[in-house]
């Protein structure tokens, strides 16, 4: 496949720049489900002119049908998108952004998305469909799986779909998330993950920051006793990653922690944990859940996180070294090649 794109660059440079613009559109559409005019033109930086022309083409040919709503891909539209994907991740580069991202971090699989979540809200959504196919992957029986919450882990668990039953296996959130936006908290998420693919769940009904004297007088008790020791079982770890700043007021943390993370150069969250940008743990948020040496000893641990903004945060979390598998997108990519100043193959296009 390889030789068939430096051909067709050196022969077609013209065509192959189409066939990019033309799927990237239908892919975009596709993920949407249903999108107007004015917004795919933002998502993909892209004038309304030059995308009439364009969706007028695809329409012509079948590949998308309009409605007073917007457009929406066509059957014929996504077999063509699902035909045309393995050509496209060559073409636009994912291949070698994944292959150079694992080995400088030493992660067993990196899944590189097109397209950039912080400007599409569909890439987020594809972001989570890719983090599923890992997930169904990694998922044996009897597993326990622990997850976080998140804007990012809530567009996995609407995408996660499973062609047995997972009986025996149990979702547990990683930590408590009282307080937070009720379909952003891990224990949400990790309810629905269960019931979408037939699997049991517990829950941790404990707030997500906690003083002193109530995180020892809360581990005390019999049945948060018994939940920590399921999740601390747990033989795969589904996480997001945020910005450390952005996550500290989120979690409304007091200005005093928060001026305690800049000082010591925090950039990322995740998991409770706050790293700079080697990777180290700066802060540790008092919170009940998954430990370090919870994470360590889990088997898979699945980081998915998306966005140009989110690439310092994503790269100081691979340096800490205990992700196993990074599902991200082209704009995160791009970035943490550009932060750890790694060398890419040369695209074939």
């Amino acid at each position: 496949m390889r030789e068939w794109l430096e051909i067709n660059k050196r022969l077609l440079p013209d065509l192959m720049e189409l066939l990019k613009k033309r799927y990237t559109i239908l892919h975009e559409i596709m993920s949407s489900d249903l999108i107007g005019r004015r917004t795919l033109a933002s998502s993909l930086h892209m004038s309304e002119r030059v995308l009439r022309a364009e969706t007028d083409l695809l329409k012509s040919q079948g590949l998308i049908e309009t409605e007073t709503a917007g457009m929406r891909i066509s059957e014929e539209g996504r077999k063509l998108v699902i035909q045309l994907e393995p050509l496209m991740r060559e073409l636009l580069g994912m291949r070698e952004l994944e292959e150079t991202i694992r080995e400088a971090f030493g992660l067993r699989q990196v899944i590189v998305i097109p397209g950039d979540a912080d400007a599409s809200p569909a890439v987020k959504q594809e972001l989570g469909k890719a983090a599923c196919e890992v997930l169904n992957r990694s998922m044996g029986k009897d597993d326990v799986i622990a997850v976080t919450g998140g804007s990012t882990l809530a567009a996995v668990a609407d995408q996660l779909r499973s062609s047995s039953a997972r009986k025996g296996n149990w979702f547990v959130p990683a930590r408590g998330g009282l307080g937070e936006s009720l379909e952003y908290q891990a224990n949400t998420i990790a309810s629905m993950m269960a019931k979408r693919v037939g699997a049991q769940y517990r829950l941790l009904h404990v707030p997500d920051l906690i003083s002193e004297e109530a995180y020892q007088s809360l581990k005390q008790e019999p049945n948060i006793q018994d939940i920590l020791s399921v999740i601390r079982q747990a033989r795969i770890v589904v996480h997001g990653i945020g910005d450390a700043l952005v996550m500290a007021r989120r979690r409304h943390v007091d200005e005093a922690t928060v001026q305690a993370l800049q000082e010591a150069g925090a950039l990322a969250e995740a998991y409770s944990y706050y790293f700079d940008r080697n990777g180290h743990v700066v802060h540790t948020m008092l919170t009940l859940g998954l430990r370090m040496e919870d994470i360590s000893r889990a088997e898979v641990v699945i980081a998915v996180a998306g966005g140009k903004s989110k690439g310092e945060a994503i790269t100081a979390v691979l340096k800490f070294g205990h992700e196993d598998v990074l599902v991200t997108d082209e704009a995160a990519a791009n970035e943490i090649v550009r932060i750890s100043g790694l060398d890419v193959p040369k695209k074939p296009s």
